[in-house]
């Protein structure tokens, strides 16, 4: 079955248990190989991620596509670090 990214973009995205993770926003693409490279959601289930923050992961994670994603592999819990705000203003003088 060929589908075209516009296909994707909306579609509820699934954890392996069933839980939803949200819905996608945006294809990642490698241009170069012509292939779909991951996908991203811009807002996610709080349970999952913390604080609802977007995230993007790597293709290879879909196990199925249909009228919804279904992914083979999520983590349990996504957390983030936060930086100090010196350090986010030592890395952009690098």
């Amino acid at each position: 079955m060929l589908l075209e990214m516009t296909d994707i973009i909306g579609l509820p995205v699934y954890t392996p248990d069933g839980t939803l993770l949200g819905n996608v926003n945006n294809v990642v693409v490698d241009v170069e190989g012509a292939k779909i490279d991951g996908l991203f959601l811009a807002e996610t289930n709080p349970v999952l991620v913390k604080g609802s923050r977007g995230v993007a992961f790597p293709y290879r994670w879909v196990q199925a596509i249909g009228d919804v994603i279904i992914l083979k592999y999520f983590p349990k819990k996504i957390s983030f670090v936060e930086k100090e705000k010196g350090e986010e203003e030592e890395e952009e003088e690098d």
